[in-house]
C-alpha cells in the first residue's frame, strides 16, 4: 500500500499543496509549528476521516476557509484509487474513485496507517477512554462492522442514559428495548475487541521480547467491563436510575498493560514505557498485514529524537523495506543509517520545498 500524491485545500495552515510522495520514505524537515505534523494528520485524516490531535473539526479547517479537502492517490498491489475526504462545519464527505460513499464505515479501510506520536504514551498513562479510542481506530481499519456495531452502540447509550436522565422513573418497557439493543451490539464490540487484543497481544509480547533481548515479558489484557451484558444490564438497573447513567459495558472497558509482572503505566521506567509503545506499534504493522493482505502507511511524527540509538535501529530495520514510512523531524542529526532511497522536505511556515 502506496500512497503516490497528496492534496491539501484549506486544511491547517495550508491553503494548497500538491505532494508527489516517494514510495518507500518521505522526511519533512523543519522547526515546530512550521506544518509538518499538519502533513501526518491530512493523511491520518485521509484515511480515518478523523483527525488523531483534536476532537473539534473546526480546527481541521483553515482560520479563513469555511471547508477543507483532502485527497489522495493509493497504489495498492491490485489498483490505483481516488480518495478524497471533505470536511465542511455540517458534514463530512468520503469519496472512493470520485464517486461519494454514502457509509463513513464504507470508506475507512481502504486507506490503513499506523501513526507512532509522542503523546503515544497516553496510551499507557493516560485515561481508559484513550485507550478505547486507539482500540475503535484500529479494529475499524481491517473490519467495517465493528464501526457498524460501534455506531448503534453508542446510539443506544445515549438514548438509554436520556432516558434514565429525563424522569424521575423511568420508562421500563423502553429501558428494556434499549438493553436488548446494547447487548445485541455490545457484545459484539467486546468479541471484536477481544479478538484484537489476543492478536496484537501475541505480536507485541514477541517484539518487545526481542527489543529488550529476553530480558522482560510484556503482557497485554483486555479489561472487560462485563461478560454476560444482558444480564449485568438487568442487574445493575436500579443503581442506573439511581446514577442516572448506564454502568455497564464496553464503553467502560480498559487496556492494561504488564512487564514482568509489573503495571508499567504506574511503576514502568520511562525507557521501558516507550519500549512498550514501540512493540505495540510495530505489531500493529503486522497484524493490519495479517487482515487485509497489505502493509499500512507508517507515520512517525518526530519519535526518533524519542528513541535512544538502538530503538532507533530496531525501528527503522524493522520498518524500511516493508512500509511506506513519512517522518517528521527537526534535525537530520540523530537518524543513522537511512536508506539512500527518499524524498526529504523542508517544511517552513507551510511551505514545501523537496531537497
Amino acid at each position: 500500500m502506496k500512497l503516490t500524491h497528496l492534496e491539501l485545500h484549506n486544511f491547517r495552515n495550508y491553503f494548497e499543496l500538491e505532494l508527489d510522495c516517494h514510495p518507500a520514505l518521505n522526511i519533512f524537515l523543519g522547526q515546530n509549528a512550521q506544518g509538518k505534523t499538519s502533513i501526518l494528520e491530512s493523511i491520518f485524516f485521509l484515511a480515518l476521516t478523523r483527525s488523531h490531535r483534536t476532537s473539534h473539526d473546526r480546527d481541521l479547517i483553515r482560520w479563513s476557509a469555511d471547508s477543507l479537502s483532502v485527497k489522495g492517490e493509493l497504489e495498492t498491489d491490485s489498483t490505483t484509487l481516488p480518495l478524497e475526504v471533505q470536511l465542511t462545519a455540517k458534514n463530512r464527505i468520503a469519496l472512493i474513485n470520485h464517486l461519494r460513499e454514502p457509509k463513513l464505515a464504507d470508506y475507512i479501510g481502504h486507506l490503513n496507517v499506523v501513526l507512532f506520536a509522542p503523546e503515544d504514551l497516553d496510551l499507557l498513562k493516560g485515561a481508559p477512554n484513550v485507550r478505547r479510542r486507539f482500540l475503535n481506530m484500529e479494529i475499524s481499519q481491517a473490519h467495517s462492522l465493528y464501526i457498524y456495531d460501534l455506531l448503534r452502540y453508542n446510539h443506544a447509550l445515549r438514548e438509554r442514559n436520556a432516558a434514565l436522565k429525563m424522569a424521575a422513573i423511568p420508562d421500563e418497557t423502553l429501558l428494556d428495548v434499549l438493553d436488548a439493543q446494547l447487548a445485541e451490539h455490545g457484545e459484539k464490540v467486546m468479541a471484536a475487541r477481544s479478538i484484537f487484543v489476543e492478536k496484537i497481544a501475541s505480536y507485541a509480547t514477541n517484539i518487545h521480547r526481542q527489543l529488550t533481548k529476553n530480558t522482560e515479558a510484556l503482557e497485554i489484557l483486555y479489561k472487560q467491563n462485563s461478560t454476560q451484558l444482558t444480564e449485568d444490564l438487568a442487574a445493575n438497573r436500579q443503581k442506573d436510575v439511581a446514577h442516572r447513567q448506564t454502568s455497564v459495558g464496553p464503553h467502560r472497558d480498559d487496556l492494561q498493560f504488564f512487564v514482568n509482572g509489573i503495571n508499567v503505566a504506574d511503576f514502568g521506567s520511562q525507557g521501558q514505557q516507550r519500549t512498550v509503545i514501540l512493540s505495540l506499534k510495530l505489531a500493529e504493522i503486522d497484524l493490519i498485514h495479517e487482515e487485509t493482505g497489505e502493509y499500512p502507511i507508517l507515520l512517525l511524527d518526530d519519535v526518533m529524537s524519542e528513541l535512544d540509538n538502538s530503538r532507533q535501529l530496531e525501528l527503522l530495520n524493522a520498518t524500511l523495506g516493508k512500509t511506506q514510512t513519512f517522518l517528521t523531524t527537526t534535525t537530520l542529526d540523530h537518524l543513522q543509517n537511512l536508506p539512500d532511497n527518499l524524498s526529504i522536505f523542508t517544511v517552513n511556515q507551510g511551505q514545501i520545498i523537496e531537497q
